[in-house]
């Protein structure tokens, strides 16, 4: 491969994770259409590597390109959510398993702990969510693997597509605040089969949790996202 070709390549890479970052964050929201001046000018990149770019989070569901209309945030469904779940909780298992007392990872997820309950007590929902987000993507790395961790990261990318859908996910969040810092106990105190005991609880319930609001949201009449709403509320 020309070396240009190569660089372009590692470079359309490189954006595709920023914006996957950003949809984590809440940036933008499901169902807006992405302006590619605006974009590529955010990301100080071409408008043809953007392109690149979309084609990469097309490919891993992210986005939607509709020909002549441009390149929208997906809006992932019930189905969607079932199938994310379905993933945590084979890499989070697995990273339980994996968990050694004294890993950087252990101290990154005690960090968020706290920095969770501060945006808890000020009300910062879209915080709070990102931060749990942060959480469970800091417990993967247990794995040491940047591949798991990439998966992941796709992962937690559609599942704040699902969050985006709805009005007021407070609810969705402040109970695992707590459950987070409980986690993070038993994992540091090395007792891994309590751990893993709690993560299963953790994880059906917050999935019987998103379905039921994704399906009061879906039986609702639609609301249109106007480009750049999610950014108002950006943590």
């Amino acid at each position: 491969m020309p070396a240009d070709m190569e660089e372009e390549g590692s470079l359309a890479s490189k954006a595709a994770g920023r914006i996957r970052n950003m949809l984590i964050e809440g940036y933008f929201g499901p169902g807006e259409k992405l302006s590619e001046v605006q974009v590529a000018g955010l990301l100080g990149i071409s408008r043809n590597t953007l392109r690149e770019v979309f084609r990469i989070l097309a490919s891993q569901g992210l986005l939607t390109q509709v020909p002549n209309r441009g390149a929208f945030v997906a809006a992932p469904d019930e189905a969607a959510v079932i199938d994310i779940y379905r993933t945590r909780r084979v890499i989070q298992r697995g990273a339980v398993h994996a968990a050694t007392l004294g890993h950087p990872a252990l101290a990154r997820m005690r960090a968020l702990v706290v920095e969770a309950e501060d945006m808890r007590r000020a009300g910062n929902w879209q915080a709070v969510g990102t931060l749990n987000m942060d959480f469970h993507r800091a417990m993967v790395e247990f794995c040491d693997s940047a591949r798991l961790s990439a998966c992941f990261d796709l992962v937690m990318a559609e599942l704040r597509l699902v969050f985006g859908q709805l009005a007021d996910t407070g609810h969705l969040h402040e109970p695992y605040v707590e459950l987070n810092a409980a986690l993070y106990k038993l994992l540091l105190e090395g007792r891994t089969a309590e751990a893993l005991s709690l993560l299963d609880h953790y994880l059906i319930q917050s999935e019987r949790s998103v379905l039921a609001a994704l399906h009061r949201r879906r039986a609702e009449p639609p609301v249109r996202t106007e480009p750049g709403a999610s950014r108002t509320n950006r943590r």
